[in-house]
């Protein structure tokens, strides 16, 4: 996929050295608008200077601002908040660890994408089920429902019954329903892709819908119940060693911009 240069000249210039930056959002889920902004995710390393005394640098950066046509959403944890993160039942840095559209890369972020596969549990699961409840609440009060909201819920969900049969992270909806065949799936991503960020629904029956949510919610918790995914993930101290490693190393790792 091609994505604007200015993506990876920002996540160069944050203020201290990135592991990795990758792109987020709509268009790792195969649905972006053409007003869609770019969530852009990655992880800081905060210098030991910044970790040991009673002055400590930031765990989390949040930047939002827009250049020209492109508007950015971009946020960073320092390896400790994230590594931590990744030891708990937590979909969201998976699938930024594992997303394959890459603005800034390191030899260490393929070293953490190896220890990551022993981070994934059965009760990821959980996290899919959690956040696919509280679409169907927000799509359910809307006045005019909209597109976004329903392929949110789908992708969650696909995510997450995936997840739980193949222990692989695959938050593209496009390429989630080439196994699953929902066939009312692909006309709703051509609706978001060629609409807006506020699409409208319009007509479509939410009843229908309704049921399927339903009936993925009880897929999601099938596989659940037989996943052979461990009950506990092994990383701990593989991830401990390599933020040990990082935190103590004076330089930045070797900063890689891959070709767009």
């Amino acid at each position: 996929m091609r994505y604007p240069l200015p993506l990876q000249s920002i996540a160069a210039a944050q203020p201290f050295p990135l592991l990795f930056a990758t792109i987020s959002g709509a268009h790792l889920y195969g649905f972006p608008s053409p007003d869609s902004d770019f969530d852009l995710r990655g992880v800081h390393i905060l210098p030991l200077t910044e970790v040991v005394g009673l002055n400590t640098g930031p765990e989390t950066i949040e930047v939002s601002e827009r250049q020209t046509d492109l508007e950015l959403d971009l946020v960073t944890h320092d390896i400790k908040k994230f590594f931590s993160l990744m030891l708990k039942r937590n979909g969201y840095v998976l699938e930024q660890l594992f997303s394959p559209l890459i603005a800034l890369t390191t030899p260490e972020h393929e070293e953490l994408k190896a220890i990551a596969s022993h981070c994934i549990t059965r009760h990821h699961s959980h996290h899919y089920l959690g956040f696919a409840k509280t679409q169907w609440y927000l799509l359910d009060k809307e006045a005019m429902p909209r597109v976004k909201p329903l392929l949110y819920l789908y992708r969650v969900l696909l995510t997450g019954i995936h997840l739980m049969q193949t222990g692989e992270v695959e938050a593209n909806l496009v390429t989630l329903n080439d196994r699953f065949q929902l066939p009312y799936l692909p006309e709703l991503i051509d609706r978001k892709r060629f609409g807006s960020e506020t699409e409208a629904l319009g007509h479509i029956d939410l009843a229908f819908h309704r049921q399927e949510y339903q009936k993925l919610v009880q897929r999601l918790e099938t596989a659940h119940q037989h996943s052979a995914l461990p009950e506990e993930p092994s990383a701990k101290a593989a991830l401990h060693d390599l933020l040990t490693r990082l935190r103590l190393n004076t330089f930045a790792p070797t900063q890689l911009n891959p070709n767009p």
